[in-house]
């Protein structure tokens, strides 16, 4: 059963082609720079265990040139995986934001594009995307079922004192202001790996996804219980460029005192804040080096970067009444040691014992971090959510 499953960005779309049941793609491809000149695409295929791979540079001006270049090399005499669309059964979209009308997997009809129009005041850099993806795709793929996961759906299993703000209830009624939450698709995907791997079904789990966007899982039961984004990305941990929590009088005093204007306010939480504010950079690559440069701004952050991530580990600790184990994931969560060292040690208290050489030591798959006594398993776990996308529309599929 060919699954294909698009991920469109503000300017990229991301893809995979997954003959299912196998987990293993067939090909993985990125398109970059929508809209500008200079655009790119990368596109690879893994057929019979040899790995082709092409790049090249060319005008993709808008969504629909960017997917038809990739139908046409999904079919290319070289490069090709498939004879045509009609081979593709089904078409995965993630989609960042589904306010509280979407909570799980949903087939796309005429109706459903129409109330996806809603949730755009909601995720203005993302459901937009996603949405033109959607169309697009509807005249490539003419065959497929287009099937749509949420980013947002994991996380409504939250109780209402989890996601509710101390706003006046109108707010909340009227206009639907409340914690939604974010990365839920690789919060599933990782929290279901750790317990496959525990083999405990209840495990209580806390799920920290950190790449240029951060963010926290409280699981048990396999349900999210708490999680730290909320009505938008921005709040809970310090990320890329933006500020995660920040004392809302801050704004106020912005707005009020120094004449900013609120579209400067958004630009400079979301994009000039974060690691980017506080060093310079938003790569922690490049923070890592800047530190074994001496550079003191970078060292500092990388303690605040770490302290964040510790507090809501004790936060959600007292959520689940005790950890089974902690999961790092994501690009930063997956590849930096020293942010995993420096949120876990000095916690033995609460059972957390990292074990700093295996921390190090770099292996494929699941990675136990912990010693060998501590009583929580400590988790490397890489995320892989276009495979959570098609195992989702695979199983609505064969029922």
């Amino acid at each position: 059963m060919n699954i294909f499953v698009i991920n469109s960005g503000s300017s990229s779309i991301k893809y995979q082609l997954f003959k299912m049941p196998s987990t293993s793609p067939v090909c993985v491809g990125l398109v970059e720079r929508v809209g500008y000149g200079d655009a790119s695409i990368t596109h690879k295929t893994y057929i019979n265990g040899e790995e082709k791979s092409v790049t090249h540079t060319m005008p993709i001006p808008d969504y629909e040139t960017g997917l038809n270049e990739v139908n046409r090399l999904l079919s290319d005499p070289e490069l090709g995986v498939i004879k045509d669309t009609s081979e593709i059964i089904a078409v995965g979209h993630r989609i960042v934001h589904g306010g509280e009308r979407f909570t799980e997997l949903t087939q796309i009809t005429p109706e459903v594009k129409e109330e996806l129009k809603l949730t755009f005041q909601l995720a203005p850099l993302h459901n937009p995307s996603a949405y033109k993806g959607i169309e697009v795709a509807e005249t490539i793929f003419t065959n497929a079922v287009q099937l749509a996961v949420f980013d947002t759906a994991f996380h409504q299993t939250r109780p209402a004192k989890a996601y509710r703000f101390a706003l006046p209830v109108s707010y909340y009624k009227d206009y639907h202001i409340r914690g939604y939450g974010f990365h839920g698709t690789s919060h599933k995907y990782v929290s279901e790996q750790a317990v496959a791997y525990l083999n405990k079904p209840d495990a209580k789990l806390i799920s920290i996804h950190l790449g240029n966007g951060c963010s926290m899982t409280a699981i048990q039961n396999g349900q999210s219980l708490d999680t730290s984004m909320g009505f938008g990305p921005l709040s809970g941990l310090i990320m890329g460029t933006r500020t995660g929590d920040i004392d809302p009088t801050v704004i106020f005093y912005l707005v009020n005192e120094l004449g900013y204007s609120i579209d400067k306010v958004s630009d400079l939480v979301n994009k000039q804040s974060g690691m980017l504010g506080l060093t310079g950079f938003s790569d922690m690559r490049d923070i890592t080096k800047a530190i074994n440069e001496g550079n003191e701004d970078a060292k500092l952050a990388y303690d605040m970067y770490a302290y964040r991530i510790k507090k809501f580990i004790g936060s959600y600790a007292a959520v689940l009444n005790g950890i089974d184990a902690i999961i790092f994931t994501a690009g930063v969560g997956e590849n930096d040691a020293q942010v995993r060292q420096l949120s876990c040690e000095d916690m033995q208290y609460m059972g957390i014992n990292i074990d700093k050489d295996v921390n190090y030591t770099r292996s494929p798959g699941i990675r136990e971090i912990s010693t060998a006594d501590s009583p929580v398993k400590i988790l490397v776990i890489p995320t892989n959510e276009e495979l959570e996308i098609a195992n989702q529309c695979y199983a609505r599929l064969k029922g």
